[in-house]
């Protein structure tokens, strides 16, 4: 999505709307009716511990956004540009967020639990965020704008959760996600090729076909990736 796209025009690098445009959209919202920013150029605005729950940012431009601390549970991201956006201790839960550009965002701490995330998050640092059963597996149905699946490529995982999640052919490759807790989620077909995978908990996972070439793992978790790929070229700890 990013071929051809010229980041600095006004439409990826600028505001249309203030915080206080977005405040008083939030206060004016009626109980059951949500607020729509959808197509909307909000890059570069401090929307910070804002109640932005259920808000539709469809196709939205949030770029360099601050979000640190926002509750965005139930939010639509879908199609969203989020690129170096700051959602520190952000509330995610339950978002849907397909095709979102979320290259280089800072999420440490945040909450996905239970999140569709299909998205690219290419060097995102995600240290200690949750995942808890959330969906970051590969739409294997709509394919137009190819495989959309969660892109971890080189991101920051370190201590993240994601207990019960579905990562299947998830992009890992060269993550670093030392200490993640994989407690009973779906690894099939996903690829950590060249990841750290050090002291991650594996209970209950599904590796099978993980691709582990080049990968870091503990020589303790091999029991529980007997069933990965390219195990025999992954550097022991």
């Amino acid at each position: 999505m990013l071929q051809g796209v010229d980041l600095s025009q006004p439409a990826y690098s600028q505001a249309e709307l203030s915080r206080a445009d977005v405040e008083t959209a939030l206060k004016d919202r009626k109980s059951g009716v949500k607020v729509d920013f959808s197509g909307k150029s909000l890059n570069g605005l401090d929307l910070s511990g804002l109640d932005l729950s259920g808000v539709n940012f469809r196709a939205a431009r949030l770029n360099k956004a601050r979000l640190s601390g926002a509750n965005l549970d139930g939010a639509i991201l879908d199609q969203a540009w989020m690129m170096e956006a700051d959602l520190t201790g952000a509330s995610l839960k339950g978002a849907h967020a397909f095709a979102a550009q979320m290259q280089r965002m800072r999420a440490d701490g945040s909450d996905f639990s239970g999140a569709r995330v299909a998205g690219d998050l290419t060097g995102a640092s995600l240290r200690g965020a949750k995942f808890n059963g959330a969906d970051l597996s590969a739409d294997m149905k709509n394919q137009s704008m190819g495989l959309m699946r969660a892109v971890l490529r080189s991101a920051v995982l370190e201590g993240a959760q994601f207990q019960k999640a579905n990562l299947m052919s998830a992009d890992l490759r060269f993550a670093h996600a030392a200490g993640a807790d994989f407690t009973g989620a779906n690894l099939m077909n996903a690829d950590a090729s060249g990841a750290d995978l050090a002291g991650v908990i594996l209970t209950g996972a599904n590796a099978k076909d993980l691709d582990l070439d080049s990968a870091q793992i503990d020589a303790s978790a091999e029991s529980a990736l007997q069933n990965a790929q390219h195990l025999d070229r992954a550097r022991r700890k």
